[in-house]
């Protein structure tokens, strides 16, 4: 009888501690970053009357007689469930979304503390605490370096109040962009001028290496004044007369006989009486001439002062071909003695363009030699050689660029200019311009190029102030430009001008460029006639499917000339070779898509924020924002085995396994969200329910101690 009271009893108290295990369940429900306990019960040693027997022949077995002695607590076992995530105003806030713990200490980082409340502050010394002073540990950020290394032993993380930045000079530029490829751009610029003391050579660089900055371009690559690619091809090009060409002869009286003759490649004759004057067999063979211009070009007539005089003229306008320019005269017979001889007039200038290898004109060129020209400078000096040559009366070609006046130069808005001043006093003539398209075998008339040059038709006289322009030739150009930084942390615009020059073997593009910064400022340049050292120049080309192929990049040496540190090295990145993460040439418009450098001024701190990882970003004046330091987090094998410290703090036990420490969101630890805090995992429905169910068994039990005492007096009873 005893024993169910006994029973009772233990009843009695396992409930109590189930009642103290869930009313603090219920005290801390909103205990940021609180785990509830629960209470697990368990029944005691059971006391045994009678043991089992296993079965004897024909008798079965029994089973043993025990009576339980009542009940106890065994375990409290905390449950580490996620708790549901609110989110606060506060930026300093953390809360962890799954498993892992907050690690703080009170002693300097001597021990160790774990929490899973991110109710966190700074205090005045800049220390990173949470509600009871104690410093949360982590990494923080190394000054040599300027990275915060995880993989370094944790320690107090502290910011300094009133925490500045230093200037950090400019090391690295990286470019992204497109540079086009196609037949249409919308950004272009005049080609370079280029006058008289233009030299057609280049130096290691690829720009000219002239007295004046002149530098002569491909003309396969440029454009018309609409941003329209003039596209030349091998033997295209243009005729060009100076002046229009003449030949005259005397013809005698004929005799009875006939007249053979060519004039440019057409065969003509004529078959005379005998009886004709020296003017009726002009006239005839003027009129012969005459029927067949529209195929040579060429027409006759009489000289008006002396009519047996035969003069034959090409204004060098009609048709495209060699076969229609100038006067070629063969007379291959004459029987009738009019005394016409062959001759031939050389005004007109064939020039062809070739992708490479131009021949250079020289002093004593041919006149009837074809003129080929690869670059601007090619043409320019060719053209301004013929135009002289044309007014050679003297017959020394050697001299043909002195005994002239005649200047073809390219002006500041990429134009042909050609200019008849008459200063020389010797060789000096009238300008007569005609520019028609060219054809040969295999070679179509390349319109865009003609049209561009046959404005320079007309007259120009000696002595003229007046000149004659082609329309504007144009190359496609595109700028960019970034501010860097030096040591003191004062900007510079630091400026790149692209500019297309050639296309390449593999039939990608070529461009050149420009690097320029303000003044005073010196990276060491010398691209120019005054050997100015804020410039500075290289070539960039492209492969045929748009990738980078090459680029001279230089690393700049820049001195700001300010006080500031000199020799700063500034590198420019176009990207990858055979890539396509940096600069390109599709045909697509050419723009900029990304243009960044690593320098910055000096900043003040004005705010933190926390990411996901758990590092602290901080934000200066200057715009830029880095790590300054990074949340150690620690996760054990056996959460349960933590120890409750109070102040929502945890210790290590025997039970708990060692600290495994890292960074959030690695090796099964959870990730950090900033400006919120975990709740309590105490679902308060469950906790009063389960108050319900300890109050009826408290209840219960205590209802066997009465019932166990009302059946002790009747046993009492029984002796009266």
């Amino acid at each position: 009888m005893l024993r169910s009271l006994f029973a009772g009893v233990t009843g009695l108290q396992s409930h109590q501690v189930a009642m103290d295990v869930e009313s603090n369940n219920i005290a801390n429900v909103n205990t940021i970053g609180y785990k509830y306990s629960r209470a697990n019960f368990s029944d005691l040693l059971a006391q045994t009357n009678q043991i089992a027997t296993a079965p004897q022949g024909q008798i079965g077995g029994k089973n043993a007689v025990q009576i339980g002695l009542g009940t106890t607590v065994s375990s409290v076992t905390r449950i580490h469930s996620q708790g549901s995530i609110q989110n606060t105003d506060k930026n300093t806030d953390v809360a962890i979304q799954g498993d892992g713990f907050f690690i703080v200490s009170s002693d300097g980082g001597n021990t160790y503390k774990y929490s899973r409340s991110g109710d966190f502050k700074f205090d005045a010394a800049g220390n990173f605490v949470d509600n009871n002073g104690f410093i949360v540990q982590g990494w923080v950020r190394d000054e040599t370096t300027g990275l915060v290394d995880a993989t370094a032993p944790i320690a107090n993380i502290q910011i300094p109040p009133g925490l500045t930045t230093p200037a950090q000079s400019t090391t690295e530029v990286v470019i992204k962009a497109n540079l086009s490829s196609g037949d249409q751009v919308e950004q272009f610029k005049p080609i370079y001028n280029l006058d008289t003391n233009s030299l057609n050579t280049t130096g290691v660089d690829g720009l000219a290496n002239t007295a004046d900055d002149d530098r002569p371009e491909f003309f396969n690559v440029l454009f018309d004044a609409s941003g329209n690619a003039l596209n030349l091809q091998t033997g295209q090009g243009m005729w060009t007369s100076y002046q229009p060409s003449t030949y005259s002869d005397t013809i005698a009286a004929p005799a009875a006989g006939a007249l053979a003759f060519d004039v440019n490649g057409v065969s003509m004759s004529l078959v005379f009486a005998g009886t004709e004057t020296a003017s009726q067999a002009t006239s005839m063979i003027a009129a012969k001439i005459n029927a067949n211009t529209a195929t040579t070009g060429v027409s006759a007539a009489p000289d008006p002062s002396n009519p047996a005089i035969l003069i034959l003229t090409n204004d060098n306008t009609r048709g495209t071909t060699s076969a229609s320019k100038n006067i070629s005269l063969v007379v291959t017979s004459d029987v009738a003695a009019t005394g016409f001889t062959s001759g031939s007039d050389i005004t007109a200038f064939q020039y062809s363009f070739v992708s490479a290898g131009a021949t250079p004109i020289g002093e004593t060129t041919a006149t009837g030699a074809i003129r080929q020209f690869t670059s601007t400078e090619d043409l320019r000096a060719q053209m301004q050689h013929d135009a002289r040559l044309i007014g050679d009366d003297h017959g020394d070609n050697d001299n043909v660029l002195t005994e002239s006046a005649i200047t073809v130069e390219i002006n500041a808005k990429g134009q042909f200019e050609i200019k008849n001043p008459g200063s020389a006093g010797v060789d000096e003539y009238d300008l007569r311009l005609a520019v028609t398209g060219l054809t040969s075998a295999g070679v179509t008339e390349n319109t865009r190029f003609t049209q561009n040059f046959q404005t320079l038709s007309g007259t120009l006289t000696t002595g003229s102030s007046i000149s004659r322009l082609s329309q504007s030739f144009n190359a496609a150009t595109h700028s960019a430009s970034i501010d860097v930084f030096d040591s003191l942390g004062t900007k510079h615009t630091l400026r790149l001008d692209f500019r297309k020059t050639a296309l390449n073997s593999s039939g990608g593009t070529e461009w050149v460029y420009e690097v320029s910064v303000p003044s005073p400022g010196d990276i060491g340049g010398t691209i120019n006639k005054n050997e100015l050292t804020n410039l500075d120049a290289g070539r960039i080309s492209f492969t045929n499917t748009g990738a980078l192929a090459l680029a001279t990049i230089p690393s700049l040496t820049y001195t700001a000339n300010n006080g500031s540190a000199p020799n700063q090295t500034i590198d420019l990145n176009f990207g990858t070779i055979n890539s396509f993460d940096g600069m390109t040439s599709f045909d697509n418009p050419s723009g900029t898509s990304g243009i960044s450098q690593d320098g910055y001024p000096g900043g003040d701190l004005v705010g933190i924020r926390i990411d996901q990882s758990g590092t602290l970003v901080g934000s200066f004046s200057n715009g830029r924002s880095f790590g300054l330091a990074q949340i150690g987090m620690a996760k054990f094998s056996n959460n349960e085995g933590l120890v409750s410290d109070g102040g929502n703090v945890y210790l290590q036990s025997a039970n708990s396994g060692d600290p495994i420490i890292g960074t959030a969101a690695t090796a099964g630890r959870g990730f950090m969200q900033s400006s919120a805090l975990e709740a309590s995992n105490v679902d308060l429905s469950k906790s009063l329910t389960q108050l319900i169910i300890i109050q009826r068994g408290y209840q219960a039990n205590g209802k066997t101690i009465t019932t166990s005492d009302t059946l002790l007096e009747t046993l009492i009873g029984l002796k009266r």
